[in-house]
């Protein structure tokens, strides 16, 4: 797996995005990502739609791979942890996140955390809550019109088409604008929305090889 870096500025804050689909803040020794969906493919399989949990696992590697390169202290989700409550695939969540104890595990709650009480104890969560400040910038999972500070968020799963003669082709992205950073869904078993995203804002669209800025 290849990790390809691009720092920006945020207030004064400088964030590094990777074309992993994840941001790290040194500052804050913090590993930001939004929409791992954990339990989607069990939610299918539960439902008669025959998949190979295999997504999950290549989501769980690479963010494994993230955590050894970066040496994250915090691990902030952005919204959607998880993608239908609790089934089998967030026992393998569980068993997977065991291996970093030390690392405080943060969610901003999404529209799909349903998490009971029970739940949130198997979880072993340090932090939940529908927002979270840190150094004057805002976590949300959708975006607040009506909060006027600096917002990192997911939900949209962002997308740019690069036309091309050939054909045209669809890219996970990030999006920055003047008070907003959209981040791309982490896990790789999501469709990517190319319409419904933030305004005059910058495109950092990346490969498995690169980032470009657009």
């Amino acid at each position: 797996m290849n990790i390809t870096t691009k720092n920006i500025t945020i207030q004064t804050e400088t964030l590094t995005l990777t074309n992993q689909r994840a941001v790290f803040w040194k500052k804050e020794k913090a590993l930001i990502l939004s929409d791992l969906h954990i339990g989607k493919t069990a939610h299918f399989r539960k439902n008669g739609i025959a998949l190979a949990n295999h997504v999950m696992k290549s989501d769980l590697e690479r963010l494994s791979v993230l955590i050894a390169y970066f040496q994250p202290e915090k691990f902030i989700i952005v919204g959607d942890l998880l993608h239908a409550g609790n089934n089998s695939d967030v026992d393998e969540f569980c068993v997977w996140k065991n291996q970093y104890a030390d690392l405080k595990f943060y969610l901003i709650e999404g529209n799909h955390d349903r998490i009971s009480k029970v739940l949130e104890e198997k979880l072993c969560l340090d932090f939940k809550a529908d927002i979270l400040e840190l150094n004057d910038i805002i976590f949300v999972h959708d975006f607040d019109k009506s909060n006027p500070k600096f917002q990192i968020t997911g939900h949209i799963h962002p997308g740019f088409v690069i036309n091309s003669p050939v054909k045209n082709i669809r890219l996970p992205c990030f999006v920055q604008t003047t008070n907003q950073l959209l981040l791309p869904a982490y896990s790789e078993f999501t469709g990517l929305d190319t319409k419904n995203l933030p305004k005059g804002g910058q495109f950092f669209v990346f490969t498995d090889a690169e980032i470009y800025e657009i």
